[in-house]
């Protein structure tokens, strides 16, 4: 072989390499999708998209920015079962302060549930706040909204009247006009009449207020189990109706909710990073859903932000 056809061989073959690279680039480009350019930011989906939730209505309020994450039937007027006991600690504490003394009555024990009060039992008043909102013991709530008595409008004496007068006006003061509360507990007033009525854009409103007036108000609520004393030395056992508190990343607040009309309900607010508080509401859910759909919610609230 010359030295001619040697020099044609070989840039022969350089020419199929070529067209063999040509080839392959090609065919990647169809079967591997595009990547950034430098400096080119491709932003991740919106997890809130994946989200997939039994309630009814459901709000994600991001409060330092001051703007919803998520929002669902959020102004729907819904009942809110057991997260009416929220208003009540506030009220009770706003009217009374936390080393108020409050007595058991017999009329308290005699409300639906039972978590261990004992009639002529004394208690501080942030002892029995925390007690009430960790077990959502309805006759804790009573006990709170005994604070001061009165005579209800109709002209029937009824000690709470007035308590649940000012539950209504301090909503109204806040801005949660979907908002009526007929008792201090929530329960399910009748066959067809909910206790307490409001929005899950409305919760949201009372929990961001508790937060920035009353930070310590609910600072017993992410707590699976506590211990706890009343002034006469009994000891109450606690568990968190929240089954999963614990298992929540960040957890500054939590209360559940639920009765036959309301069915599931579940507030929480965590911290999403430094002074980054994010709040979610769930209402008209399921027992057990309720739980699923809050974790969803912060989750998709905790990637969403980390976009």
């Amino acid at each position: 072989m010359n030295k001619e056809s040697i020099i044609i061989g070989v840039l022969a073959l350089a020419l199929l390499a070529t067209n063999f690279t040509k080839m392959v680039a090609v065919h990647s480009s169809q079967l591997i999708p595009r990547l950034a350019k430098e400096g080119e930011y491709v932003r991740a989906p919106d997890p809130f998209l994946s989200v997939d939730i039994t309630a009814q209505a459901a709000f994600v309020w991001d409060v330092k920015n001051n703007a919803p994450l998520y929002a669902r039937n959020e102004n729907s007027q819904l009942p809110l079962a057991s997260l009416t006991k929220m208003m009540t600690a506030l009220i009770a504490a706003e009217e009374r302060g936390s080393k108020h003394t409050v007595i058991v009555t017999k009329d308290a024990v005699l409300q639906e549930g039972d978590h261990g009060l004992i009639v002529g039992e004394k208690w501080h008043l942030k002892d029995l706040i925390d007690f009430t909102l960790l077990t959502s013991s309805n006759d804790g709530a009573r006990v709170l909204a005994s604070v001061f008595g009165g005579e209800h409008l109709d002209g029937e004496q009824n000690s709470t009247a007035p308590f649940i007068q000012k539950m209504n006006q301090k909503a109204w003061e806040i801005g949660m006009y979907q908002t009526f509360f007929i008792n201090e507990s929530g329960l399910d007033a009748g066959m067809e009449v909910s206790g307490t009525y409001g929005s899950a854009r409305d919760i949201a409103s009372l929990v961001e207020y508790v937060l920035q007036q009353y930070p310590d108000l609910m600072n017993a609520t992410p707590r699976a189990l506590l211990t706890t004393h009343s002034l006469d030395g009994t000891e109450h056992n606690l568990e968190n109706t929240n089954d999963i508190v614990e298992t929540l990343p960040g957890m500054i607040v939590s209360k559940t909710g639920f009765t036959d009309l309301a069915g599931g309900n579940l507030a929480i607010a965590f911290d999403a990073g430094p002074a980054r508080p994010i709040i979610a509401v769930v209402l008209g859910s399921t027992e057990e859903d309720r739980l699923t759909d809050i974790g969803q919610l912060l989750w998709a609230s905790l990637r969403s932000i980390a976009r």
